[in-house]
């Protein structure tokens, strides 16, 4: 009977772990805290300027060009929180056709929007608004989402949180005329 039961446990340890390990393709690898010099920008240098949350540049939020999707979110955002996840998905397919650009805002620390970038999987650029700066900007609230064009024109704001990567899909072919797998 005893040597049952040591079969029993090391057959249900191994069916743990193994079952385990399949889950753990779901958790998000983790993210980085990137510099903003991907970013596609108008000479210009005019406007609010928003420090890049990794503190080496700034961008002139005039000098923005696309394509171009400006994702503004907070770590303490509830709806932000449910997005990434779309946003991670959709960021892979679309690198090379369309630039993504996050603005963090209204942090009580710096260390709190990268802790989120790095636990969320995020892998491209944010700017860092502690202090609500950017709202004359992009307004109240968030999450919003601005689609960009290449002479710097907002085509289209989505005011809300997306519920799909088809979603997001569909307003960057629609706004900004780019298929993204």
């Amino acid at each position: 009977m005893r040597r049952a039961s040591k079969i029993f446990i090391v057959l249900f340890t191994f069916l743990f772990l193994t079952g385990c390990a399949s889950q753990a393709t779901l958790i998000p690898k983790l993210g980085a805290v990137i510099g903003c010099e991907s970013i596609p920008r108008a000479q210009s240098s005019t406007g609010l300027v928003v420090p890049c949350l990794d503190g080496k540049t700034s961008i002139h939020l005039s000098q923005l060009r696309g394509p171009l999707i400006v994702n503004v979110w907070g770590s303490w955002c509830g709806p932000c929180k449910e997005e990434i996840p779309i946003f991670r998905a959709f960021y892979p397919k679309m690198e090379g056709k369309v630039h993504l650009l996050g603005v963090d805002v209204e942090e009580a620390e710096r260390s709190d929007g990268s802790r989120f970038i790095v636990s969320n999987g995020m892998t491209w650029p944010n700017l860092f608004d502690p202090d609500g700066r950017t709202r004359g900007f992009f307004g109240m609230g968030v999450p919003v989402t601005w689609f960009i064009d290449a002479d710097g024109k907002v085509l289209y704001k989505k005011i809300g949180v997306f519920k799909s990567e088809a979603e997001l899909r569909d307003l960057t072919k629609k706004y900004l005329s780019i298929n993204v797998g």
